[in-house]
């Protein structure tokens, strides 16, 4: 209907503009009233985001409308992003009561998802740049809510220096693409290369090589990737909602830089190498370090960095359907568990109750020949019924087969005990629930036609093995002195952001806050210990 796509625009306007004025509002109205207007504003973002996607999904919507993007992309990123600015808004309400600073926080928030809702419909390179730009000002404000915390001060001064060094990177590749196509449209310089997927990576100018390699390290930088990790996990000091933002709506902007530009990418072997080792490699060290943490938001903090490693990994593989379904998963279940992080210790207390116990090699080996049945059947079907290359790939099988493995093996917890038939169905459960959920997305997005690297995919598979044999140390070979090494070193951090603290103060200084004590500043450095 011609109706609809004239007002489409002005609909998709409404959200940015909505928050923006709520946010301006925020600031001149007495506290009561300012939650309500800003659960109001976001409110409205959340129903014409739905509305927006409903009409996409109809065929309604054109995927460029008045200088915005409406592919199912860019409205799935929308509808997200105010559904959790929307879940902030309503728990802040009530977990800042008393807080005598509530009404700035109220509005900046506000102005994070107002440029957040830019950034992700933009058609416009230097529209998305400032969009981002302005994300990571209001989101420093933010992380600095308790300006007189020395930690929070470090962390912010970190994560303020990294983010302009990921939009120098950014802007950068934007140059060298607006050269090369003489156009700022973002549509137009994906849509070029999305026509020539059959293209060697030869066919690439250096310009666009170059321009790759700098998108894949802005995304690196942006979505925490080690070893510039450390902001992230020292950013716990700020309130919780917070950090649920965070964690659960701006962080995943570096892996939707990724998918915007994936047809580009996926023509680049130096940045999907770049990536594929970065990441990769990031991914599997942080989740090791998680597994040595106790506080719960640090937990959480260095998941979301292993799990973003991950997911810039499945774009660097071509799986862009099964990053897309693993940025809105984790950014749901990421809100949710920061928002919930102050039932740790009922959690804990219910786990000392009931201790696990490690599986016996018979049951480890019994529970990984069932993975790999149920895996190797589950294949041979998706492949039989459908001929997309998505389903070329074996490290996603590799990680699922260990993954059930752990799942079957440690079934015998006294919390957790249960028939290894219970156990086989849910198994098979999460096999077709993997296989459906990522079916559906792949209609969400155009075919990629890229065919996955032996190599990258034999990397990723030994990076996984990798990955469970540290687990199986930490978790069930405490008694091996390798894994007593593995530990000290994990709990350190490996000793990476102590070297990138130390060079960043070197290079760029910043007075922290108050008079801070060598035992508190080494304490802030590692930033993984509270």
């Amino acid at each position: 209907m011609q109706w609809i796509e004239l007002l489409s625009p002005w609909l998709l306007a409404l959200v940015p503009i909505a928050l923006a004025l709520g946010a301006a509002l925020s600031t001149r109205q007495p506290r009561e009233r300012a939650w309500r207007t800003a659960q109001a504003t976001t409110l409205c973002g959340l129903l014409v985001s739905a509305l927006l996607l409903g009409l996409s999904a109809a065929q309604l919507l054109p995927t460029v409308n008045g200088g915005w993007q409406t592919a199912p992309l860019q409205l799935i990123m929308l509808l997200l992003a105010n559904f959790i600015a929307f879940v902030v808004v309503r728990f802040s309400a009530t977990y800042l009561q008393g807080e005598p600073r509530q009404r700035r926080f109220v509005a900046l928030i506000q102005a994070v998802f107002a440029a957040v809702s830019v950034a992700v419909l933009s058609d416009h390179l230097a529209l998305f740049l400032l969009a981002w730009f302005a994300i990571s000002l209001a989101m420093h404000q933010l992380l600095m809510f308790y300006p007189d915390r020395p930690r929070a001060a470090l962390a912010a001064h970190k994560k303020f220096l990294f983010a302009r060094a990921a939009e120098l990177c950014a802007l950068t590749a934007f140059v060298l693409l607006y050269l090369h196509h003489d156009t700022a449209r973002i549509s137009v310089i994906v849509g070029a290369y999305g026509e020539a997927q059959g293209a060697d990576d030869g066919a690439l100018s250096l310009a666009e090589q170059a321009a790759a390699c700098l998108l894949a390290l802005a995304a690196l930088i942006k979505c925490a990737q080690l070893p510039l990790h450390g902001w992230l996990i020292q950013v716990v000091e700020a309130p919780t909602p917070v950090s649920a933002a965070l964690h659960g709506g701006v962080i995943n902007l570096g892996g939707y830089l990724l998918l915007l530009f994936s047809p580009l990418l996926l023509q680049s072997a130096p940045a999907q190498a770049l990536v594929l080792v970065v990441a990769g490699i990031g991914s599997v060290l942080a989740a090791l370090v998680m597994m040595t943490r106790v506080s719960i938001k640090v937990r959480l903090a260095w998941s979301t960095s292993a799990q973003m490693g991950l997911m810039l990994v499945e774009i660097a593989l071509g799986l862009v359907e099964l990053a897309l379904l693993h940025l809105i998963a984790h950014s749901c279940y990421k809100a949710y568990a920061f928002l919930s992080s102050g039932e740790a210790v009922e959690q804990d207390l219910l786990r000392r109750r009931a201790p696990g116990r490690s599986p016996s090699p018979g049951q480890w080996f019994s529970a990984g020949l069932i993975s790999a049945v149920l895996v190797a059947g589950t294949v041979a079907l998706a492949r039989g019924l459908t001929d997309a290359p998505a389903f070329a790939a074996n490290s996603p099988w590799v990680l699922l087969t260990l993954a059930l493995t752990v799942l079957l093996a440690e079934r015998g917890s006294e919390r957790t005990a249960g028939s290894l038939g219970a156990f086989a169905g849910l198994a098979a459960l999460v096999m077709l629930a993997y296989v459906g959920l990522k079916t559906l997305f792949a209609t969400f997005l155009p075919a990629s036609g890229h065919t996955v690297s032996p190599w990258a995919d034999l990397w990723v598979s030994a990076l996984f093995l990798l990955l469970f044999a540290g687990y199986w140390l930490k978790r069930h070979g405490l008694h091996h002195r390798g894994s007593k090494t593995l530990n000290r070193y994990c709990y350190a951090g490996f000793y990476l952001d102590e070297w990138v603290t130390r060079t960043t103060l070197k290079l760029w200084p910043h007075e922290l806050p108050g008079r801070i004590k060598a035992k508190q500043l080494h304490t802030a450095f590692r930033g993984s210990s509270l």
